[in-house]
């Protein structure tokens, strides 16, 4: 399987597991009539072992085909620890009646003889002598440790314990295993779900689905394929997102190899130098070699044979037609490589993808003139140039950067593209890595050009989507992108931000502290109150019942200080341990910080975790039951996120009520490039949910003191033309500020190359004059502090009319 992106790992929880080889579980299945593991070898390219790769072989006892779709095989070490985790490798296709399903799995430097090709392929190096391996219906790694919890997992179909594995069916698991031997059931592929009774070692004996073993003739031949054959890479890409042939084995298809890769997910693209006469069928295609690197050169014309699959790298994802498990022949060196076709404005359509109702847009037939997806879509594997591309998204530590070619789409003022509404996508956007190990991408901020020609092959990742890998990058001209300060308030204005400082605790560098402090003093040109996102507990994601944040905002303010900032104070909600959303163990929270030599925090007792702030109406205005407190906090709204923190400051004699929020994040939400069209926005309810509350509260301010000055302001993590920001600002109690810029400034966040607004400041009606500014430092740029861009509003508590 593909190989993760790095830090997308999830992650696990360590948990104490108590191992037990004597104890008998119950039955994982009923003895099987249909798909069983029928035999395991986890010593290839071991020394003294034959065979150069590891593998899972599946059998079917059954009358009828047995679906793999959503299925998987799954391996644990034979003695697992309390941190060892199941290893995936997915499966397609189906097990025919009688038949066989061969899983390769990671290779070894020993060995002579190659698998049969193989009908899926994992990246997993089993242990030649003891383990576990599972067939799941699902492709989430089981959790379970013992056999006793893993007879009570209902997605096991099938398992096998050998060597000492702990985790095994019935009195024990089969001995025997070794470099030289597997473990397989007999021909009649008895399962009474007994380890040591139903199968035995022996020699290796792996089958494919055709039938096919080691040094048998056909695809699995040594050497592969000598002659092409009828099927050409259009044809495996069809006219649809999904392969015709998915599943299928094709032999001798030709190319000529375009771009070659070493890591990651390994292995080449080849791309026919006779294309058909069809737009929508495209001519290159992904030759995975799994753990294998590839021997290949870009030029080679090659003849390969293997296995047809749609690889999902994501749930909601699209899917990528690759050839799998492959043996490729060489046929000559240093040919011409096909002519790249052109992106640019003209040939990019303005449309973005076609709509199926939220449902799955795969078997559309595809319209590369109309759609930009269908377009990049009928592209895959196939060689692309475009020509002065401005970057629209900062490189990343990934050695990503986003470059748009249609630099009139929707431009932002500092050289963006800015992301306007649902209906407006903005299809000239582009993720571009390097292939060349020693051309990478360069440190590019927002508004730069790659100039010159940049000519890679067109790609497909759950992050981002469409991409190209680079075989030929184009020179970095710097457009000199300056990191933006804001003016001083004046004295009579109290000026209020909002920084989402990422995941900020005591056991983080200096550094950080440094950059974060100097943004605060020098760029926001020290506000009277700072409100702060994202401020994890002293000791960060450290589990242990620490929820303080003492530490953490000491080493924060004293850095501000030697920044030239004021010395500022802090209030805040400590959450209850564990119960506030976030990176787990962090305890995150919004902080206050305000400047005692400018503004008075109006203290009121009672605020805590659970109890929730309530407006108060008295004869000189509305006041606070608790400041600082917390806007309704057991409601379920603020499950698994942050809850809003409310508190109420007095400023040349004026009460002014500021509300620090965190909304819940778009995790889980469908990406704009998947498969689903158009994608569902799940978490898209909980922030409504948490808007309506912050609405009811902030109307209960105006209901006690119409005159009430509101200031709202945080990371909602939702644009302004949402349901979320409406709801916030239902019955005008509040003016979202971000609309009050040109359109081209409307922006606080850069993501996939779109620049938006996830950050907010909005203000009730009473504050009617006011400066408001995003100030841009973090998210336009390589090098960042922080993702988000912080915000700031300068108001005149005084004054009437409105100024921005």
């Amino acid at each position: 399987m593909h190989i993760a992106r790095p830090g997308s790992a999830l992650l696990a929880t360590a948990v104490a597991v108590t191992l037990s080889v004597t104890a008998l579980p119950a039955a994982f299945a009923a003895p099987s009539s249909s798909a069983v593991i029928s035999e395991v070898y986890g010593g290839g390219g071991n020394s003294g072992a034959t065979l150069t790769r590891d593998y899972i072989e599946l059998a079917n006892a059954g009358g009828s085909a047995f679906g793999l779709s959503g299925f998987s095989v799954q391996y644990l070490p034979g003695t697992p620890s309390a941190g060892s985790l199941w290893q995936v490798s997915e499966l397609s296709g189906s097990v025919a009646p009688g038949g066989r399903y061969l899983v390769a799995q990671a290779a070894g430097s020993g060995g002579t003889v190659a698998l049969p090709v193989a009908d899926a392929t994992g990246t997993v190096a089993m242990s030649a002598s003891s383990g576990t391996v599972a067939l799941v219906s699902g492709t989430t790694p089981l959790s379970c440790r013992t056999a006793a919890d893993c007879a009570a997992d209902s997605r096991i179909v099938d398992l096998v314990g050998y060597g000492s594995a702990v985790v095994r069916e019935g009195s024990g698991p089969v001995t025997g295993a070794s470099a030289t031997d597997s473990v397989a059931r007999g021909a009649t592929l008895a399962d009474t779900d007994d380890n040591a009774a139903d199968l035995a070692s022996g020699a290796p004996t792996p089958v494919n689905s055709a039938g096919q073993t080691s040094g048998g003739s056909g695809p699995g031949e040594p050497g592969g394929p000598t002659e092409p054959g009828t099927v050409r890479v259009h044809d495996i890409q069809g006219t649809t997102r999904l392969s015709p042939l998915a599943g299928q084995q094709v032999t001798g298809v030709p190319g000529v190899v375009t771009g070659v890769r070493t890591s990651g997910s390994r292995g080449f693209w080849i791309q026919d130098t006779a294309p058909d006469s069809d737009p929508r069928t495209s001519e290159g295609v992904f030759v995975y070699t799994g753990s294998a690197a590839p021997t290949v050169a870009v030029g080679d014309s090659v003849l390969v044979s293997g296995k047809v699959a749609e690889y999902y790298p994501a749930t909601g994802a699209q899917s990528l037609t690759q050839i799998t498990a492959p043996l490729t022949t060489v046929l000559s060196s240093g040919n011409a490589l096909p002519p790249a076709v052109v992106l640019d404005a003209s040939s990019v359509p303005d449309a973005y993808v076609p709509t199926a109702g939220g449902g799955s847009i795969e078997a559309l037939a595809l319209d590369p003139s109309a759609y930009a997806l269908d377009l990049y879509e009928s592209l895959e594997g196939t060689r692309v140039t475009m020509a002065d591309t401005r970057v629209t998204g900062a490189t990343t530590a990934y050695d990503e950067v986003w470059v748009t070619v249609k630099p009139r789409e929707n431009p932002t003022r500092r050289g963006g593209t800015l992301y306007a509404s649902y209906e407006d996508q903005n299809t000239g956007r582009l993720k571009v890595m390097s292939l060349d190990a020693s051309q990478p991408v360069p440190d590019a901020n927002v508004g730069d050009v790659l100039s010159g020609p940049t000519t890679g092959i067109v790609d497909y990742a759950s992050y981002g989507g469409y991409n190209v890998q680079a075989t030929e990058l184009g020179t970095l001209k710097d457009n000199g992108l300056k990191r933006e300060v804001t003016r001083k308030q004046k004295r009579k204005e109290l000026a209020v931000a909002t920084y989402n400082v990422e995941n900020l605790d005591a056991k983080d560098e200096q550094a950080k502290f440094d950059t974060l402090a100097h943004g605060v003093a020098v760029s926001l040109s020290s506000p009277d109150v700072v409100s702060l996102e994202e401020i994890q507990d002293d000791n960060g994601a450290v589990n242990d019942g620490t929820v303080g944040s003492e530490a953490t905002l000491k080493r924060f303010t004293d850095a501000i200080v030697a920044a030239g900032g004021p010395r500022y104070a802090w209030r805040y909600v400590a959450p209850e341990d564990g119960r506030d959303g976030g990176e787990p163990g962090g305890n995150i929270r919004n902080v206050f910080l305000f400047n005692p030599d400018r503004v008075d925090f109006v203290d009121r007792p009672g605020g805590d975790a659970t109890t929730a702030v309530q407006a108060v109406k008295t004869k000189k205005g509305a006041t606070l039951s608790v400041s600082p407190g917390r806007i309704n906090p057991t409601s379920t709204a603020w499950d698994s996120s942050r809850k809003p923190l409310v508190g109420e400051f007095r400023f040349r004699g004026e009460s002014v009520f500021v509300i620090a929020n965190h909304f819940a994040s778009k995790g889980g939400d469908q990406s704009l490039h998947g498969r689903y069209q158009e994608p569902a926005r799940s978490s898209e309810a909980q922030r409504v949910r948490q808007a309506a509350e912050v609405n009811t509260f902030v109307t209960s301010l105006l209901k006690a003191d119409k005159s009430a000055r509101v200031v709202t302001l945080g990371d909602l993590n939702d644009f302004a033309f949402s349901p979320t920001v409406k709801t916030l600002t239902a019955g005008k109690v509040l003016r979202p500020l971000i609309t009050t810029l040109p359109a081209g400034e409307q922006y606080s966040y850069v993501y996939d190359g779109n620049s938006q607004t996830l950050d907010h400041i909005l203000t009730s009606p009473a504050v009617s004059r006011f400066d408001y500014d995003v100030v841009h430092i973090n998210a336009e740029f390589a090098d960042q502090a922080s993702d988000h861009d912080p915000q700031i509003v300068r108001i005149d508590v005084k004054g009437k009319g409105h100024r921005h």
